[in-house]
């Protein structure tokens, strides 16, 4: 088959993109489109499925197959789209009022299942749509207009749910770094199973700033953490500072200082199984630590879609009824004659 060269354009649809100016929306959309072209793989392959919420008019823009369905269920959507069309490469944009709120139950589920979709999540924090209200992830003592006097409530952090419903994979990435988020999306991409990105995105009209203090260009060498499997967990302008375990916890500390060698950090590794040190890094905030970006978990695991597959065609060669005619045909059966069923031995009588 010959190899299919696709560009961003032939992922932009025709339809008039109405975001706000500014919103980070459009930085996301530009990295989907970059991994979509360079995955090799034909628009029509792909299922872009959202549910409500500025994030999920995505497949109006997108030159693609997609389904804007209805609040908080894209995830079951989405579900049945790729174990129906298995061939497909679906994903599901959504955001953390959509997933995390009425979209709560499916989100998890999805993830338990480990179907194989990609979930892209949009986290500003905030209700935007539908002008300001506070998400399940914002803050506790957040002050919007349904909470004027803030939050009492402590909100959800997408990667524990992941950790928590036994996901597969989880990956962070910040709006406006095109090149780490299209880096994330590709191996979301080739994982198989339920691959999770939360995207720190910004509401430029109801939650300006909201991640300013990890995305500031003064400070986020200072303030990021990029991991890569394999690679040691350093970080600051001079990638002198790193991630050590001290009495079964994480540690920031500068290499150089108190004997500390490079040799020492912490070396990331996203295919372990066991998600302690995974949760502990999802876990990671300012100020005493770096946020956590790239691919954070990584895991292989048994695939839904898979595994429904197999069943079936385990079961179609061993069953002894192979269409619907002959399964309504047999047992006991008889026809109706008239005003009265007339039976014998189990067969048709005339």
């Amino acid at each position: 088959m010959a190899e299919i060269k696709l560009t961003v354009k032939d992922f932009k649809s025709e339809n008039e993109v109405r975001w706000c100016p500014g919103c980070g929306d459009y930085a996301i959309m530009n990295a989907v489109q970059r991994t979509m072209a360079e995955l090799g793989i034909s628009h029509e392959q792909f299922a872009v499925i959202s549910g409500i919420g500025c994030s999920s008019r995505f497949p109006y823009y997108l030159s693609t197959y997609g389904f804007h369905t209805i609040h908080g269920r894209a995830m079951a959507v989405a579900s049945g789209v790729k174990c129906a069309n298995p061939k497909l490469s679906v994903w599901v944009i959504t955001g953390d009022g959509d997933a995390m709120a009425i979209g709560g139950n499916h989100f998890i589920h999805l993830i338990r299942r480990n179907i194989d979709v990609n979930v892209i999540l949009f986290n500003n924090k905030i209700y935007g749509l539908t002008k300001g209200q506070y998400s399940p992830t914002s803050a506790r003592g957040f002050v919007t207009k349904t909470s004027p006097f803030g939050t009492i409530e402590d909100p959800f952090v997408p990667g524990q749910l992941v950790i928590g419903a036994g996901g597969s994979f989880f990956g962070r990435t910040i709006d406006s770094n095109v090149k780490l988020s299209q880096e994330v999306f590709i191996e979301s991409v080739k994982h198989k199973g339920t691959s999770m990105v939360e995207v720190l995105q910004n509401c430029v009209i109801y939650n300006q700033g909201i991640h300013q203090a990890i995305t500031d260009p003064a400070h986020r060498t200072e303030r990021q953490l990029i991991l890569r499997h394999g690679e040691p967990m350093v970080f600051g302008k001079e990638n002198d500072k790193g991630l050590v375990m001290d009495k079964g916890k994480l540690k920031v500390v500068k290499i150089g200082e108190n004997g500390i060698r490079k040799e020492d950090i912490l070396e990331h590794d996203a295919k372990e199984k066991d998600p302690t040190l995974h949760m502990a890094l999802i876990n990671m905030q300012l100020p005493d630590f770096p946020v956590a970006f790239g691919v954070i978990r990584s895991v292989d695991a048994l695939v839904y879609d898979h595994e429904m597959a197999a069943q079936i065609e385990s079961v179609q060669k061993t069953r002894k009824v192979t269409c619907v005619d002959e399964l309504l045909n047999s047992g006991n059966i008889w026809e109706v004659v008239g005003n009265e069923p007339v039976k014998e031995n189990g067969c048709k009588s005339h």
